[in-house]
C-alpha cells in the first residue's frame, strides 16, 4: 500500500491530493521514524550468523569468472567487466556522505529509486543483473552490499592492484531508504544547493541532483578545469576524501574501462524506475543502433583514459603530463579533451571491434588535478612515485568502500586490515570487568558526589541532571547511518566534543573530573587483580545512577540495566577534524537549537531520532523525561513542565496536555512560547517548538495522551528505561 493513497487503485492525479500532506504540507512527517526493516521478509534474520556458513574463496572464484565472462545480450569492453563493476561499486559507495553519515553502500540501496534511477547509474542495473547468478546461488549468506563491493574489489585485483583487505558484514534493506534528502532540485542533472558563497549547502555532498560527485564535463556542463577543481575538493570533502585521497581515487578510478557515449543520451529510453513491466527494470535501452557494445550510450562521453584500461599501470599519468590536452564534443555531443598529439589517435584498442584505434580522452575533471595549485602537484608526485600511488589508491579505495560500515569491529571476515584512524578505533578490551558488587558501589559513590544525594551525605558536587545530561551528551553522537559516535571511547572528554555548546563545557569538564577520581580511587584499589573500570562505562553508569535516584525521589525502585565494557579513546585515536560533523545543528531532548538552523526545530528532532534509530514512541518517552530530569543545555527552563525537577515522573506530558494551559509566540523569537493559565493569565510554563510539537502534531499528540493518562506512571518509567538503555548501548556492538 503506497505512503500517497490508501487505495492502489486511484487514479494517478488524486493520489497527491489523497495525501495529509498535500492538504498540510507543513506537518512534520513520522515515517522516518517507523520503516526500521520495512518490507524484511525476515525481521529475525541474523546475517552475521548466516555469513559464518559462507564460502568465501568459492565466491571470490565465482565471482572472478563472472568478470571475465562475456554476456552477448550485455557485452564486456575488452571482454572484461572488471571496469564496469569498479563504477558500479564505486558508485554506491560514493552516495556516503559525511555530514549525517547517510548514503554508502551499507545497505545496497543503489537497488531502488531514486539511486537506481539517477542519470550517474545509467546502465548500472546491468551490472547488478550480471552479478544475480552469484547472489542467487549463495542467497542470504551473501548480502547484495557484500557482493556489490567485493566484486569491484576482485576487479581491482585480477587487473593488477594489491588491495589492502575487504570486509564483509553489509545488511541488505528491502525497500528504499526514504529519510535521505538528497537535494531540492525538481530536475536532473540541475543544481540548486549552492550558497552565495559558491559552496555546497549542507548535508548534501554532490554538485548536481543525480550525480555521484561531480559533473565531469564542468560545472554547469562548462569545461573550465579550475571550477571544477572546485566543486571536487566540495565533494570529496563532502564524501570524506582529502586531497591527497582524492587525486588517488580519482587517477586510480581512471586507469581503468572507458565511458560510452557512441550516441547522444537523448537515444537513451526511461530508466529502470520508469521503464514498461516487460524490461523487469532493466532501463535505458537505446535505440542507438544495438544499444550495447560499441553502440552503448551511458553518458554521452565517450572514450578510455588509457591504452591499456584493463590493467593496473600508471598510464593515466603519463597521458595526463605528458600530452597537451584540447577541449572538444565527442559524439555523444559533450565537452570533452583529447590530445593535442594527432599521434596518439590511434593508440587505445577499441573496446569491441578488433583492429580500430581510438584516441584517448579526459573528462575537465582530469584536466582539473593537472592544473589545480593542490591538486597538481599531488598527481605529479604520484607520477613519480607509482608504488606509493598505488598504496594511496588502495587505502582509499578500502576507505571508501567501507567509511560507512562504522567501527572495525562489525567487519567480518579473514580480510580485514588492522583498524585505520578515520574507523575512530578505541583500545581493545584487556582487562576484567567489574561485576554487580562493583556496579552497586561505584553507583552509591557516583550519588555521594552529587548535589542533591550531597544534601543527605554532606558532599557537593555535579547535580542529577549534570550526571544524565553528561551521559546522554556522550551517547548520542551516534549516528545509525554509518555507526560513528556513541558513548564507546569516552570522547566527550576530547576534542572537539568538549568544546561543544552543546555539551555546556564547563559544566562538563567538572562533572568528569569527579568521575575521574572516582575512576582513579577504583583502580587503584584493584592493584594486584586485572579488574578495571573505564571512564566511558563511568560516564554511563553515572547516568543510570542519577536516573534511577531520579525515579526514587518519585516513589519508584528502577533498575536501569548496565553492561560493562567500554574503553577509553586516546587523541591519538581522534581524527578532531572527522568528528566535527558529529557536532549537532540541534537536540532537542536538550532543548538545544544552533542559530542560524533554516529548517524547523521539530524536523531536526525527528533528524536526531532517526539517526538515533528511534522509533516515534520512543523519541516521545525520551524526550519527555528527559524534560523533567532538567536535562537541557545550559539549565534552560524551556519545557521542564514540572514543580518537582529531576524526578522521574510523567509530568513533561500531564502539564503539556493541561486544558487550563493556553500558548502563545514569544514575539521577539518565534521559537519560543509561553504557557499562561487560563482565566488568570500568569506565567506557568515556557517551552520550545521542540516541547509544543508533541502536543500539535496528531500523531505525537496520540502519543503523549498515553503517556499523560493518570494510569500511565509505571509504563511511562517502564518505556523511558528501556529507551534510554537502547541509546546507552547503541554503539555495544560487541552485545549484538
Amino acid at each position: 500500500m503506497g505512503s500517497d493513497s490508501k487505495c492502489p487503485f486511484a487514479p494517478k492525479m488524486n493520489k497527491a491530493a489523497s495525501a495529509n500532506s498535500y492538504w498540510w504540507p507543513d506537518n512534520i512527517n513520522l515515517k522516518i521514524l517507523n520503516q526500521q526493516g520495512a518490507n524484511n521478509p525476515d525481521p529475525s534474520f541474523n546475517y552475521k550468523e548466516a555469513f559464518r556458513e559462507l564460502d568465501v574463496e568459492m565466491v571470490k572464484r565465482d565471482v572472478n569468472k563472472m568478470l571475465t565472462t562475456s554476456q552477448d545480450w550485455w557485452p564486456a569492453d575488452w571482454g572484461h567487466y572488471g571496469p564496469f563493476m569498479i563504477r558500479m561499486a564505486w558508485h554506491a559507495a560514493g552516495t556516503y556522505r559525511i555530514s549525517d553519515g547517510r548514503g554508502g553502500a551499507n545497505t545496497a540501496n543503489q537497488r531502488f529509486a531514486p539511486l537506481n534511477s539517477w542519470p550517474d547509474n545509467a546502465n548500472l542495473d546491468k551490472a547488478r543483473r550480471l552479478m544475480w547468478p552469484v547472489k542467487q546461488k549463495y542467497g542470504r549468506k551473501l548480502s547484495w552490499g557484500d557482493l556489490m563491493m567485493l566484486t569491484g574489489n576482485q576487479a581491482l585485483e585480477i587487473m593488477g592492484l594489491k588491495t589492502i583487505g575487504f570486509a564483509f558484514g553489509r545488511e541488505d534493506i528491502y525497500s528504499p531508504e526514504d529519510d535521505v534528502y538528497w537535494g531540492p532540485e525538481k530536475e536532473m542533472l540541475s543544481n540548486d544547493r549552492f550558497d552565495e558563497n559558491g559552496d555546497i549547502k549542507r548535508p548534501l555532498g554532490a554538485s548536481e541532483m543525480g550525480l555521484i560527485y561531480v559533473n565531469p564535463e564542468g560545472h554547469d556542463n562548462e569545461p573550465n578545469p579550475t571550477k571544477s577543481a572546485h566543486d571536487i575538493r566540495q565533494t570529496f570533502r563532502n564524501m570524506a576524501m582529502d586531497d591527497y585521497e582524492t587525486v588517488a581515487l580519482i587517477a586510480g578510478g581512471h586507469t581503468f574501462g572507458k565511458t560510452h557515449g557512441a550516441a547522444p543520451v537523448s537515444h537513451q529510453g526511461p530508466e529502470p524506475e520508469g521503464a514498461s513491466i516487460e524490461h523487469q527494470q532493466l532501463g535505458y535501452l537505446s535505440d542507438y543502433g544495438t544499444g550495447k557494445g560499441k553502440d552503448t550510450t551511458t553518458s554521452g562521453l565517450e572514450g578510455a583514459w588509457t591504452e591499456t584500461p584493463i590493467q593496473w599501470d600508471m598510464n593515466y599519468f603519463k597521458n595526463l603530463f605528458e600530452y597537451e590536452w584540447e577541449v572538444h564534443k565527442g559524439p555523444g555531443g559533450r565537452h570533452q579533451w583529447r590530445p593535442t598529439d594527432k599521434s596518439t589517435f590511434e593508440m587505445v584498442p577499441d573496446a569491441h571491434e578488433k583492429g580500430k584505434k581510438n584516441p584517448p580522452m579526459m573528462f575537465t575533471t582530469d584536466i582539473s588535478l593537472k592544473i589545480d595549485p593542490i591538486y597538481g602537484p599531488i598527481s605529479r608526485h604520484f607520477y613519480h612515485h607509482p608504488d606509493e600511488f598505488s598504496a594511496a589508491f588502495a587505502k582509499a579505495w578500502y576507505k571508501l568502500l567501507h567509511r560507512d560500515m562504522g567501527p572495525v569491529s562489525r567487519c567480518l571476515g579473514s580480510d580485514v586490515p588492522e583498524p585505520q584512524l578515520w574507523q575512530d578505533p578505541i583500545p581493545s578490551l584487556d582487562h576484567e570487568l567489574i561485576d554487580d558488587e562493583d556496579v552497586a558501589k561505584l553507583k552509591k559513590q557516583i550519588l555521594g558526589s552529587t548535589g542533591i544525594a550531597g544534601k543527605i551525605l554532606g558532599s557537593s558536587g555535579p547535580c542529577v541532571s549534570e550526571l544524565v545530561k553528561v551521559a546522554w551528551g556522550s551517547a548520542c553522537t551516534y549516528r545509525g547511518t554509518d555507526h560513528r559516535g556513541g558513548a564507546n571511547g569516552a570522547r566527550i572528554r576530547l576534542a572537539p566534543q568538549n568544546t561543544w555548546k552543546v555539551n555546556d563545557p564547563e559544566e562538563l569538564k567538572r562533572v568528569l573530573e569527579h568521575l575521574e577520581q572516582i575512576q582513579l580511587d577504583f583502580n587503584e584499589q584493584q592493584k594486584g587483580s586485572n579488574k578495571r573500570v573505564s571512564l566511558a562505562d563511568l560516564i554511563v553508569l553515572g547516568g543510570c545512577a542519577a536516573i534511577e535516584y531520579a525515579a526514587k525521589n518519585a516513589g519508584n525502585d528502577i533498575n536501569i540495566p548496565f553492561s560493562p565494557g567500554r574503553t577509553d579513546a586516546s587523541s591519538e585515536q581522534t581524527v578532531a577534524e572527522s568528528f566535527d560533523a558529529l557536532e549537532p545543528s540541534a537536540d532537542g531532548f536538550r532543548n538545544y537549537l544552533k542559530e542560524g538552523q533554516s529548517a524547523k526545530p521539530e524536523e531536526l528532532l525527528l533528524n536526531h531520532a532517526h539517526l538515533l534509530t528511534l522509533t516515534s514512541p520512543e523519541m516521545t518517552v525520551l524526550l519527555g523525561g528527559l524534560r523533567v530530569l532538567k536535562a537541557n543545555t545550559g539549565n534552560s527552563e524551556m519545557g521542564v513542565f514540572t514543580k518537582n525537577p529531576e524526578t522521574l515522573t510523567n509530568d513533561f506530558f500531564v502539564n503539556l496536555l493541561d486544558i487550563n494551559t493556553t500558548w502563545s509566540s514569544v514575539e521577539q523569537d518565534k521559537n519560543l512560547f509561553d504557557g499562561l493559565e487560563y482565566g488568570t493569565g500568569k506565567l506557568n510554563w515556557k517551552a520550545s517548538r521542540f516541547d509544543l510539537i508533541f502536543g500539535s502534531n496528531s500523531e505525537l499528540r496520540a502519543i503523549a495522551e498515553y503517556y499523560g493518562s493518570d494510569d500511565s506512571n509505571e509504563v511511562f518509567l517502564k518505556d523511558f528505561v528501556k529507551a534510554w538503555t537502547k541509546v546507552m548501548e547503541l554503539d555495544r556492538f560487541d552485545l549484538k
